[in-house]
């Protein structure tokens, strides 16, 4: 129930950042910048340097944290509200806890939750780098956040092999079907927060529009199994739900 709320206030937090950003969902970076894992400076004085943007706006790096740390920097959403108490390892981030170069700074000053930001923030979100724009008025069923992607850490993620949805064709049982679930809530479902802002606790990882695994990127006509994710995935159309978050340890 912590988690789920916690998603929900994220949700809201969305709609007021919307507002301000012709409708968008918040996006770090720039037009074309690449997903790495990491920001090039979380310190910076501004956009360009945080991101590694050049002069025209153009390249640079980021992270899936940055764009939700862009909630705690503008909407002032707190950063407790993006840890899950079932995510092991995982705390709210604080200033206090990390050298910084100007002891002025504040959270909101920051580009994203300090210099190894998957210790601080426990949701995935979709993949907005080089894939469509996500506004207000798309698809409101469709998901965009929640519990951690259980394929992005390859310490923790359980056997892809072995996840079979228990649907046609794949004919798996509903513990096939739990190894493709968050690793948070001991394999049980996953918090997902739609579009519309409504959260619910989904049993299994296909959940998305038509049985779309928020999870996994679409394999060919396949989007109920899919495959792992990996830096460059992107989702296969406005209507694929492809939800993830930073590796522990950035990896190309």
């Amino acid at each position: 129930m912590s988690c789920g709320t916690n998603l929900a206030g994220i949700g809201k937090a969305m709609l007021l950042y919307s507002n301000d950003y012709r409708d968008e969902l918040p996006r770090a970076g720039g037009s074309n910048s690449q997903w790495t894992g990491r920001v090039a400076d979380w310190q910076a004085k501004d956009r360009h340097a945080a991101y590694g943007l050049g002069t025209d706006g153009a390249g640079g790096q980021v992270s899936i944290s940055a764009s939700l740390y862009l909630l705690a920097k503008y909407t002032e959403m707190t950063p407790n509200f993006f840890v899950c108490r079932a995510d092991r390892g995982a705390k709210e981030f604080k200033l206090e806890d990390y050298h910084v170069r100007d002891d002025k700074l504040t959270l909101i000053d920051l580009w994203d939750f300090g210099p190894n930001p998957p210790k601080h923030c426990s949701y995935a979100y979709q993949m907005l780098y080089g894939g469509p724009v996500l506004t207000v008025s798309s698809e409101p069923g469709m998901a965009i956040a929640a519990d951690r992607n259980p394929w992005m850490d390859e310490k923790k993620a359980k056997s892809f092999s072995r996840f079979k949805p228990a649907v046609e064709p794949f004919k798996g049982t509903p513990r096939d079907a739990c190894l493709g679930n968050a690793i948070a809530h001991e394999g049980r479902g996953q918090n997902v927060l739609f579009l519309d802002t409504h959260v619910s606790f989904a049993k299994e990882s296909y959940c998305g529009l038509e049985n779309d695994n928020i999870y996994t990127s679409w394999d060919g006509a396949d989007k109920v199994r899919g495959k792992p994710p990996t830096f460059g995935s992107q989702p296969a159309g406005e209507r694929d739900s492809l939800v993830v978050n930073d590796p522990p340890v950035s990896r190309k």
